[in-house]
């Protein structure tokens, strides 16, 4: 961990610097232009045989191999930090949030008759991303909540730099599609047999999608004091835990309806105060039901625009969060709410203008909402600030 800073001021959590390697290509551009022409980077896949799935769709990054020594995540991020690694401080605390990490080595040791589940200990992959952004050894955390997990890691980070615990925060979030997670969500019955439609009426399941990304915070004094870009503030975070189902969310909204409302408090803002939602927005029936639900209730009612990017990129699973988050700054930098790709026809529960199939113009808008939820109830929310 880096020194400790004074306290008796709270300091604020700043983001100064992103980047991200999605479907669309490496870079926020590629994936921040498809999206706003509402282009979809889920596709048939041949990394894996899906004869016996549900679906032949998801959205994978092109370019990386399977059969490599190297998992798929760590080709990714390999990639990713390719030339982003001069720009992280070697005293930066790490975060790294995933879901099942270097898991495809573990199915190729059980196709090789080896059964090794250590190699895809979630420990050995935060080690090597450890090595790869150059950040001290031993000195990482690791955040594995659910399709929640980036989510979760920024709050991590957010809290311990406004304790002032640590000025310097890296968090790092990946996950792959393999073989793995494939067949597990299809036999939860959980992906779309077409690609995911988030919110839609005839929306019927999600798409899996894979994606690294990073995002490198610092408080407000450290990044003045190295005269690093101001991308946006981290000012309030909250979480729930609803225990309703192992995989499905509560069908009321009230997990996720505390975590905002624990995010607003936390920031100590009002509801009249947020001007745009990016939402998770799975595409699946009960998950975007109990967004529009849990929205009307802590809004009152009162239409927020909102949007979901997973029609375009699949559900990146950790990396959604983290994502999402950076999409969710350029939003208000662009002053452009992005369409929600392969929405066309809003059902009862979303009539009216909260989603919309069209980019829409964010004027005057501050602060935004970013909401997670995944598996066993976890609800997490931040609140981010347009500098």
């Amino acid at each position: 961990m880096s020194s400790k800073i004074n306290k008796t001021v709270m300091p604020r959590a700043i983001v100064v610097d992103y980047d991200v390697i999605t479907p669309y290509g490496l870079g926020l551009d590629p994936c921040w232009n498809g999206l706003l022409n509402g282009k979809t980077a889920i596709g048939k896949i041949n990394r894996i045989n899906t004869e016996n799935f549900i679906t032949n769709n998801a959205a994978i990054i092109k370019g990386f191999d399977p059969n490599l020594d190297d998992s798929l995540v760590m080709q990714i991020c390999k990639k990713l930090f390719s030339f982003r690694k001069p720009l992280i401080p070697e005293d930066a605390s790490l975060f790294l949030s995933t879901t099942t990490g270097e898991i495809d080595l573990l199915e190729k040791d059980v196709l090789d008759g080896k059964e090794n589940a250590e190699r895809s200990n979630l420990k050995n992959l935060l080690y090597k991303i450890e090595k790869l952004t150059g950040v001290r050894e031993n000195s990482g955390v690791l955040v594995s909540a659910a399709c929640a997990s980036s989510t979760v890691a920024i709050a991590k980070a957010a809290t311990m730099i406004s304790n002032g615990e640590i000025d310097c925060a890296l968090v790092v979030a990946c996950d792959c599609v393999s073989e793995f997670v494939f067949s597990g969500f299809s036999a939860l019955m959980a992906l779309s047999d077409n690609m995911a439609r988030p919110f839609d009426k005839n929306r019927n399941g999600l798409s899996l999608g894979e994606a690294a990304g990073y995002i490198l915070l610092m408080s407000e004094e450290r990044a003045k004091k190295e005269a690093r870009n101001s991308l946006g503030e981290v000012v309030g975070w909250g979480f729930s835990s609803d225990a309703y189902h192992m995989t499905g969310p509560s069908p009321d909204g009230s997990g996720l309806v505390a975590a905002i409302e624990n995010a607003l408090a936390k920031s100590e803002l009002s509801v009249d105060e947020i001007g745009c939602i990016s939402a998770h927005g799975t595409g699946t029936k009960y998950n975007d039901a109990m967004e529009i639900k849990a929205f009307k209730s802590v809004f009152r009612n009162k239409e927020i625009p909102a949007f979901s990017i997973k029609g375009g990129t699949g559900h990146t699973l950790a990396a959604a969060g983290l994502l999402e988050t950076v999409i969710a700054l350029k939003c208000m930098d662009e002053k452009i709410i992005l369409p929600t790709v392969n929405f066309s026809e809003p059902d009862d529960d979303c009539e009216g203008d909260w989603i919309s199939p069209e980019k829409r113009i964010l004027s005057h808008v501050k602060y935004t909402l970013k909401v997670n939820a995944g598996f066993g109830g976890i609800n997490a929310a931040l609140i981010l600030k347009h500098i």
